[in-house]
């Protein structure tokens, strides 16, 4: 029984030095220290002086293991790791993908501004539920947002650009000074949005909905606007310069064209048939 007793508490104590890296490591130094030295004696008190200099000429070679190979290694296992955590972050944005709730909300925001840190901006995001989250100056360009939630969510100073957003809704969203240059927002909801001098150069917006929405300075030069919705919306300052399929039927539902800008011809057709929407 005491033999027994005094193994497990051997086998205890060894665990517990096992469990201390630090500790481990200069136990084995020590001892392999004592070989090393134990059977190099000899050759110190019989030729001390050119053993000296072998072992002078090995430290060389060791600081240059350690220059290169140590320092490729690590940068190895840096960029290893880093790349671990980028996968880490996205499987679990696919881990919550449709699930319609604020934890999976604000835990995919989350990775997605982790990802941000990480220089990663095309992030795929399609179907995710992101309802009232704060977004402000987070880079997407590229991202894929098709059919994702984001009403009520704030993207004031977002990065946008090139990014799909097909489907997706955005009421009620602030998009504020957001940079939408060549977006993809076929049938996308901007409904009571905030899209104050928001950039939206190039973007495609066929049959995108902007009832209600402030778009006062908005930058829509050269958009693809066929069948868009301007229902209420106040456009007061926009530039429309170069839009493409925009009919003065849909200029007749807007809010306000006060200071707006348009080509000569749809200018012309919007101070014959609504002056009033151009005026103060």
């Amino acid at each position: 029984m005491k033999v027994s007793n005094r193994i497990r508490k051997i086998k205890e104590r060894v665990d517990e030095i096992l469990e201390k890296p630090i500790l481990t490591s200069a136990i084995v130094l020590l001892f392999l220290a004592v070989i090393v030295l134990g059977l190099s004696l000899r050759y110190y008190l019989k030729d001390f002086h050119n053993f000296f200099g072998q072992v002078l000429a090995e430290a060389h070679g060791m600081l240059f293991d350690i220059a290169v190979i140590g320092i490729l290694i690590f940068w190895l296992n840096k960029n290893g790791e880093k790349r671990l955590r980028i996968r880490t972050y996205k499987d679990e944005i696919d881990d919550f993908r449709l699930w319609e709730s604020e934890e999976a909300a604000f835990r995919t925001v989350g990775n997605v501004k982790r990802l941000n840190r990480h220089d990663i901006h095309e992030i795929n995001l399609v179907n995710c539920h992101l309802a009232r989250t704060n977004l402000n100056y987070v880079n997407l360009r590229g991202s894929n947002l098709n059919s994702a939630n984001l009403s009520n969510s704030f993207l004031i100073e977002s990065v946008l650009e090139n990014t799909r957003l097909n489907q997706t809704n955005l009421e009620n969203a602030n998009l504020n000074q957001a940079n939408l240059m060549g977006a993809y927002a076929s049938g996308a909801n901007f409904k009571d949005a905030y899209l104050i001098k928001a950039r939206l150069e190039n973007a495609f917006l066929i049959k995108t909905s902007f009832k209600n929405a402030f778009l006062m300075e908005a930058d829509l030069r050269n958009c693809y606007l066929t069948g868009a919705d301007f229902e209420n919306a106040s456009l007061y300052k926009a530039d429309l310069r170069g839009a493409k399929g925009l009919t003065i039927e849909q200029l007749t539902k807007a809010k306000t064209l006060y200071l707006a800008k348009f080509d000569e011809e749809i200018l012309e057709q919007v101070k014959s048939n609504i002056p009033e929407l151009v005026g103060k």
